[in-house]
């Protein structure tokens, strides 16, 4: 793994705090045990073969379950130790609190904290081994990763108050638009429904904050899209117009996500069966903070 992490056996001997010669004979009596060649060596280093390229998952597992040995012997009936939850700003604005403030009333001795990010970022760190899980925007279709449907949500278009009909907005015929950062689902969202009416995107401006964006929208200076749920936070603060979306267009899901090859201990098994029952209640017509 080192070796194809680094792209190069010099700079994975480095990184082994090794010479380059042990490298090389580890590769070749892995390759001689194997019976196929696992690195195509070049001028600019070495690349995987589609035999090596298949054993990246399988070697990806294994350290999975080599760094999960210290929680696994640990690990007892009472939930406890470190869990480190990802989600979105969204999902962390409005569902979160309630959910996380009972589950940690419920198992004082876990260590919770949490992180917001994307649905990229939050990804990419749950099979980095940085999270032990994430609530992102769906489907995620993922060989290594578990899926657990939450909840969905109605997405609405936010404009300038003096806007009052989505025909308006399509009428202008190009707008700017206010997004967090790269690899927000709804981002992605908003830009395909644009581009489904036929409104081309002047300006995309990129904020850190909801704050930032909805202060943009509201003096005119263009659109974003945000899940129905938080409009009443919204409305407290900032005067916009809201725009009902086709059901086709509107619709998003979120789901919790996990590895699928680790070891999952009590701490975080309890949590997913708290977002389990969160999921049940939110279907039932009831929301998160009743989940005790």
């Amino acid at each position: 793994m080192a070796v194809f992490e680094a792209g190069g056996i010099g700079k994975a001997a480095e990184r082994l705090n090794t010479v380059q010669s042990n490298v090389t004979s580890r590769i070749q009596r892995l390759e001689a045990q194997l019976g196929v060649q696992l690195f195509k060596r070049h001028t600019r280093g070495v690349e995987l073969t589609s035999a090596g390229s298949k054993l990246v998952p399988v070697v990806e597992q294994i350290n999975n379950l080599l760094g999960s040995l210290p929680t696994i012997v640990r690990d007892d009936s009472t939930p406890q130790g470190k869990l480190t939850i990802g989600a979105m700003e969204t999902t962390t604005a409005i569902h979160l609190p309630s959910l996380l403030s009972g589950y940690a009333k419920a198992f004082p001795q876990v260590d919770l904290a949490l992180r917001t990010g994307t649905t990229m970022e939050l990804t990419r760190q749950v099979l980095e081994q940085e999270l032990d899980g994430a609530f992102v925007c769906g489907p995620i279709a993922h060989p290594r990763l578990r899926t657990e449907r939450v909840y969905d949500e109605e997405l609405v278009l936010l404009a300038d108050p003096d806007l009052d009909d989505l025909a308006q907005i399509v009428a202008l015929g190009e707008v700017s638009i206010f997004v967090l950062r790269l690899g927000c689902s709804y981002r992605r969202k908003l830009e395909e429904i644009l581009t489904n009416k036929g409104v081309s995107i002047a300006r995309i401006s990129e904020f850190g904050t909801f704050e930032a964006i909805f202060s943009c929208v509201a003096a005119g200076l263009g659109v974003t899209v945000v899940p129905r749920s938080m409009l009443s936070m919204i409305a407290a603060r900032w005067t916009l117009s809201t725009h009902t979306l086709p059901p086709s267009e509107a619709s998003v899901e979120t789901v919790f996500i996990r590895r699928a090859s680790a070891y999952v201990p009590n701490a975080l098994s309890k949590f997913i069966d708290h977002v389990q029952e969160a999921s049940q209640m939110l279907s039932n017509g009831r929301d998160f903070c009743q989940v005790a």
